[in-house]
């Protein structure tokens, strides 16, 4: 990652290189400084951390500070807002710019989660196109203020709308653009289809089309491999993409696309003892951030992913899944055969689920107009 201005090729979000152009999606309990200092060390990109409200930044919720915290040589630090009150969304950008909390800022309208749809948040927002253009335009001229050189960018990540008969993502990106965003993110789902089915690449194409050129439009959407990244991007024509649950078990996964985007070979699949090595500094790692206890049984839900695909007996996966110390690790991952290969290393991964109706405030789909926050839009504490 560099400010350097020396490749037109590269993506760049505000004044930052992002060469190879690829982002890591925030995700809930799992983009955390462990994981992205893990994934880092596998190749470079944009880190972004877990999302996080508005709200409990304002109000400084102790546990949202902890979510924010960043590596010292974390570069740029990258953070992702979530907020449907365009007061509340610009005094959060505002505290980011003023108190020097990160260097960019993502907000979220994609997220298809109940308990944030039901409140007109994420990816029910845009469908209310008014509040939404309020909402991006307060965030922006609160980046602005910033005074670093080239200032702070501020982007814009979103789905397809809230279901086939709903699809806001071309006026949304418009919006997004003609108030000055730095880079607009389509994960190419509706919120309808949570993450079941196949993401539809061809609206990344549509928006890359809609947009002006200079405005970088990243795709995200079923990217389980380095090859998969290289064909979006050669279907789509987007400037670069949003990896989430490819890399779940896989932080790899970034070393294989920086070599494939740079036109070197994508390195050999690891083996199994490779894979141990890794999920144990992972386990180190979230020990050292959440401590012991907490730590370690926040790991055991990787596990499953680690091991996805491997020759790993019934019994064993269970111990692992059930893990009590970094000691205990040790002994189980000493139990795997390191030679083992996985039977397939590029199926899609993490939650999938099924469709579902999104769940909406009272009314919301009546003006699209509407300026309205829902009462109690705002969620008083931190993820999503």
């Amino acid at each position: 990652m560099s400010t350097a201005t020396d490749s037109r090729s590269a993506l760049r979000i505000g004044p930052f290189q992002v060469d190879p152009p690829v982002v890591l999606a925030p995700m809930a309990g799992v983009t955390n400084v462990a994981f992205r200092r893990l994934c880092r060390e596998y190749g470079a990109g944009l880190y972004v951390c877990e999302m996080i409200t508005s709200r409990a930044l304002v109000e400084r919720h102790p546990e949202t500070y902890r979510m924010i915290r960043f590596d010292p040589e974390e570069y740029p630090r990258s953070l992702q807002l979530y907020g449907v009150d365009p007061a509340t969304v610009a005094a959060a950008v505002q505290m980011v710019v003023d108190e020097d909390l990160a260097d960019h800022v993502d907000l979220n309208f994609g997220c298809p989660v109940p308990k944030v749809t039901r409140r007109g948040g994420g990816a029910a927002l845009p469908y209310k196109r008014r509040l939404f253009e309020r909402i991006v335009t307060g965030a922006v001229r609160a980046a602005q203020t910033s005074a670093k050189p080239g200032g702070m960018p501020l982007t814009v990540k979103m789905r397809i709308g809230i279901d086939d008969q709903h699809h806001t993502y071309l006026e949304a990106g418009r919006i997004a653009a003609d108030v000055g965003a730095a880079a607009v993110a389509l994960h190419a789902r509706t919120a309808a289809q949570r993450y079941s089915g196949q993401a539809d690449w061809s609206a990344v194409a549509r928006l890359r089309d809609a947009l002006p050129g200079e405005l970088p439009v990243l795709g995200n959407g079923d990217v389980f491999s380095a090859a998969d990244a290289m064909r979006l991007m050669a279907e789509t024509g987007c400037d670069g993409v949003v990896i989430g649950r490819g890399c779940l078990g896989r932080p790899w996964l970034f070393g294989e696309l920086e070599a494939a985007l740079s036109g070197r070979p994508v390195p050999p699949t690891p083996t199994l003892g490779q894979v141990a090595g890794t999920l144990s500094r992972h386990a180190r790692l979230l020990t050292e951030h959440l401590g012991a206890d907490k730590g370690i049984r926040d790991f055991r839900k990787h596990i499953a992913w680690y091991l996805k695909g491997f020759p790993v007996g019934s019994t064993l996966r269970r111990e692992l899944a059930m893990v009590g110390s970094l000691d205990q690790l040790d002994e189980l991952v000493a139990q795997l055969d390191g030679s083992a290969l996985p039977d397939d290393v590029e199926a899609p991964r993490g939650r999938q689920g099924s469709p579902g109706k999104v769940t909406l405030p009272h009314g919301w789909l009546e003006d699209p107009d509407d300026v309205t926050v829902p009462g109690g839009a705002e969620l008083a504490s931190s993820g999503g």
